[in-house]
């Protein structure tokens, strides 16, 4: 590692007042994506593990079955946390290592390492902050239908139960879901990620079902808080503008809006879904499962909205020649991605977009408490002979867009920390590893961790607004 290497480039500096000292600073990882020991300690295959033998599904015929090796490497990882300056870390929970098939008792050797995993954080005086479900669904669960099946949302609950009661006492906030987006239209719709299916009816009833399990486990999870504890859910979130001032273009941006945003923050928040959604889902012959009571229990009041940004795009309600209208008859909305620099995989990079996020989220949903719980890019990293990754172009988008986030505060916006993607590099889901997205270079021949420029950037930029 190179420690003289923790200077950016002049204008990369934030005012020193921009945040204040109860703002949380973080890293994020997920457990697939770190773990690795897919098979040992009683964990079962989950929907991830399936998926990655899928000939062609993931670059490279990748795999999680090591990946960083986290479950071996736990403390070691902990004190790498720590090393960073950071005072949170938000890790997911594998639902196949605490309950294999998704139902039924607790597989305690799994459980014990989130338990050791707690401990460890605390002792290093990092915070832990819980996702209960980041993508990895056991695959039983899957064969009985997944989320899509009702029943999937009460199994959530029940499970969230079974790490609430043994972390509740020393972990202050968990967070359901990670992204139900993902896992309803990337898992069910495109089937560019586990479980692969492409039944866009089932992914709307997907929605629907993982917003459910969110509402049951917070009901469940505040009933049983002996403290006071803060309870969220995480949501993706770009913009959503027309790419020009037609009447198509509008329209598409309002579609692509209720699908991306609107479908989930409004059960979630004002107890409804968007009227224009649901008229628009029947446009195609789709409903979502909704049942007497539901909304009431999705819309249960939680404390914290987990904020994962990369980047905002336009869309436009014509193809490229031009047809308003697919080949199923379905209105066209297409993503145009707006000009400027661009990261390692081609993602437009849009911090100006981040403050306008933010800040139309304190409008259009007043009261809600905010933290950054993802935000990061992928670039071409080359690491010299001692690991270390000079990544100015990270380095850039951390800060370009740490300063999107205090205009989004002095705009009002009640933002309340910012957690970097990622920790360090892992295997990125339909991607493999052939995307690094960490401020940390993992030589995964070695396992050896190395900060990146990056890194060591966010540490001393942390220092810095801490002496505030």
């Amino acid at each position: 590692m190179n420690p003289t290497a923790t200077t950016p480039a002049p204008g990369l500096l934030l005012p020193t007042d921009a945040f204040p000292p109860s703002f949380k600073w973080g890293v994020a990882t997920s457990s697939y994506q770190i773990e690795g020991a897919v098979a040992e300690d009683g964990r079962a295959p989950s929907i991830w593990d399936t998926f990655c033998r899928v000939p062609g599904a993931v670059t490279g015929g990748d795999n999680g079955d090591v990946a960083c090796d986290h479950y071996h490497r736990m403390p070691e990882d902990v004190a790498l946390i720590k090393s960073l300056g950071v005072d949170t870390y938000r890790f997911s929970v594998a639902w196949p290592r605490v309950q294999p098939s998704g139902r039924g008792p607790v597989n305690p050797a799994g459980l014990a390492f989130y338990d050791r995993l707690v401990d460890e954080l605390l002792a290093a005086g990092v915070d832990p902050w819980v996702t209960l479900y980041h993508w990895d669904l056991p695959q039983e669960l899957e064969d009985a239908g997944g989320w899509p099946v009702r029943d999937t949302a009460y199994r959530f609950a029940d499970y969230a139960m079974l790490v609430f009661d043994r972390l509740s006492d020393r972990v202050d906030t968990f967070t359901t879901l990670n992204e139900p987006w993902c896992s309803a239209w990337l898992g069910y719709h495109t089937g560019v990620h586990a479980p692969g299916r492409r039944e866009p009816a089932a992914s709307i009833a997907a929605v629907h079902h993982l917003l459910l399990g969110h509402g049951l486990a917070t009901q469940r999870m505040r009933a049983a808080a002996t403290r006071p504890l803060t309870l969220g859910i995480t949501l993706n979130m770009g913009t959503a503008d027309p790419a020009t001032d037609s009447p198509a273009d509008r329209e598409a941006a309002r579609r692509a809006d209720g699908m991306g945003t609107r479908i989930y923050l409004d059960p979630l928040r004002k107890g409804e879904y968007p009227a224009d959604v649901v008229a628009d889902l029947a446009d195609n012959g789709m409903a979502l499962p909704v049942q007497d009571g539901d909304l009431e229990i999705i819309s249960a009041p939680f404390d914290v909205l987990g904020v994962n940004f990369y980047f905002g795009q336009d869309f436009s309600g014509t193809d490229e020649h031009g047809n308003t209208r697919d080949a199923d008859g379905a209105p066209i909305v297409r993503p145009v991605l707006p000009d400027g620099s661009r990261t390692g995989m081609d993602w437009p990079i849009t911090p100006d977009r981040f403050t306008q996020l933010l800040v139309r989220l304190h409008q259009d949903y007043p009261g809600l408490a905010m933290v950054v719980t993802e935000n990061g890019a992928a670039f071409d990293d080359t690491a010299d002979s001692d690991g270390f990754v000079r990544d100015d172009g990270r380095t850039a988008y951390l800060a370009e867009h740490i300063a999107a986030v205090a205009q989004a505060r002095a705009q009002g916006a009640d933002v309340r920390g910012y957690f970097a993607w990622s920790l360090m590099d892992n295997f990125e889901w339909a991607y493999g590893y052939a995307q690094r997205f960490g401020i940390v270079h993992v030589d995964y021949a070695t396992q050896k961790r190395t900060p990146k420029q990056s890194a060591l950037w966010y540490r001393d930029t942390i220092a810095r607004l801490r002496q505030h």
